[in-house]
């Protein structure tokens, strides 16, 4: 892994910095300019209503704070589908503690700047300034996510907003696609859409936000994290959530996994399809193997512009068709289930070549198909990704907040590297043999009249 820097070497990063502070006086709780800066590792606390705090002390200038909850689209329910969609769209809204324009108007005066995102199983709220102004943000950042009021008029103005949404949604087709898989592949929970669905746009109402977020915004399910932030000021901000709702709110239903296939037929030229099996749990060491597995495979192109050379799906695909195509290992992992399996994209005369081609390599490395150095680059790729991702501030606070919400014990990047490097080669096959014998989903989207169903693969 030369080349590849760990949080451990994060304090000897930031030269541009260190040489700043002595043109300009020195930032709050930093050393001035010549001082010596030690080592600072991720410090992590639980508070006794169940919050999760962690923090690193990066020594940037500009710090980076991070609400995550376990309210993704898999908590709502067939009467409340496309909440999340909405509280996505409604983080900026006027709340009990500061008007909207206040909000914006506050945040934009410090230069800072607040955002949401959300997944299946998670909302996360970042709010990004300058070190000096976290306690102006941070109180914009706890208003929005523990004193929300859904004023009516306020979420009637937000169904224009859902509409641009998807319609952006549906000019991307591996929305879609995933979209058909999840809803295939599960009876429920993981099944819903992270969009509004078409029957909802403009019937969520507050008294369903209001509700969503009573259930499921408990300290019991939420992390606070920070960079670039002493972590005794993000503890003293943390005990400001104590008076939110405390506990681990509403039961979360258990994802049941199932299979099928669903198809849409749209007349595109390109076909996309994805079949996967139930594949791993996110931090189980099954989930390391996919992982490995999923590189072996190919997980996209490493060099600009460059072939995918490496990739055994590309090669295998390459000997069935003379038609351009494109062909991924997919891995998704979750807290209770995963997916894993291969995408294809190609012409619609070659889609059933191609995705054939591609089962068959999978296949191939079920039955032992797996030489040492396809093992050691595999593991080398999912490290070099791993820590690369952990080099920008959004996956690193991403990598604290996540594990944080897993209920366990903060694991370092060198922790994960290790597990990461104790795959073997019979994980790997083990993996690709619980994809060939498991129970197959399968969806597919484009012109579809030389794709076979699933029964015939």
């Amino acid at each position: 892994m030369k080349g590849i820097r760990s949080l451990n070497q994060i304090s000897k990063r930031f030269y541009a910095v260190r040489s700043s502070w002595s043109l300009t006086e020195p930032l709050k709780g930093l050393k001035p300019s010549g001082a010596a800066l030690p080592h600072q590792d991720v410090h992590v606390t639980k508070l006794p209503n169940g919050l999760f705090i962690a923090s690193l002390e990066n020594y940037s200038p500009s710090a980076k704070i991070g609400v995550f909850v376990k309210a993704g689209s898999r908590h709502e329910t067939p009467g409340n589908e496309g909440v999340t969609h909405l509280l996505r769209l409604a983080a900026n809204l006027t709340t009990k503690g500061a008007s909207a324009f206040k909000i914006c108007r506050g945040v934009e005066a410090v230069g800072g700047s607040l955002g949401v995102t959300s997944s299946r199983e998670h909302m996360m709220y970042t709010a990004d300034c300058l070190r000096d102004d976290v306690d102006t943000v941070m109180e914009y950042l706890i208003n929005v996510t523990t004193a929300p009021e859904f004023r009516p008029w306020e979420v009637a103005d937000l169904t224009s907003r859902v509409k641009i949404d998807k319609a952006m949604a549906n000019q991307i087709p591996q929305i879609g696609v995933l979209d058909l898989l999840h809803a295939a592949a599960y009876k429920n929970a993981l099944c819903n859409s992270l969009y509004c669905p078409d029957y909802m746009v403009g019937h969520v109402t507050p008294d369903q936000l209001h509700s969503f977020v009573q259930n499921n915004f408990t300290s019991g399910r939420m992390a606070l994290v920070g960079l670039g932030v002493q972590h005794s000021v993000l503890r003293q901000v943390g005990e400001q959530f104590l008076n939110i709702r405390s506990g681990m709110g509403i039961a979360e239903a258990k994802a049941q996994y199932r299979g099928g296939e669903m198809r849409n037929q749209t007349g595109d030229e390109l076909v996309h399809a994805v079949v996967v099996s139930e594949g791993a749990v996110s931090g189980s060491a099954q989930a390391n193997a996919f992982s490995v597995l999923q590189h072996v495979l190919g997980a996209g192109p490493h060099i600009k512009r460059g072939s995918n050379t490496t990739s055994k799906l590309s090669q295998g695909i390459a000997k069935a068709t003379p038609h351009p195509f494109d062909a991924c290992a997919f891995n998704a992992n979750y807290t209770d289930s995963g997916l894993f399996g291969v995408y294809t994209i190609s012409q619609y005369d070659s889609a059933g070549d191609v995705l054939r081609a591609a089962i068959a390599q999978v296949d191939s490395v079920a039955q032992g198909g797996l030489t040492a150095a396809d093992l050691a680059r595999a593991k080398n790729q999912v490290k070099a990704g791993y820590l690369m991702s952990l080099e920008c501030s959004d996956g690193a606070l991403e990598e604290m907040g996540l594990q944080g919400l897993q209920g366990v014990a903060y694991q370092s990047p060198e922790a994960v590297a290790q597990t990461i490097g104790a795959v073997t080669t019979d994980d790997v096959i083990n993996a690709a043999q619980k994809f060939v014998s498991g129970k197959k989903t399968m969806a597919c989207s484009g012109h579809l009249v030389h794709m076979p169903f699933l029964d015939e693969l």
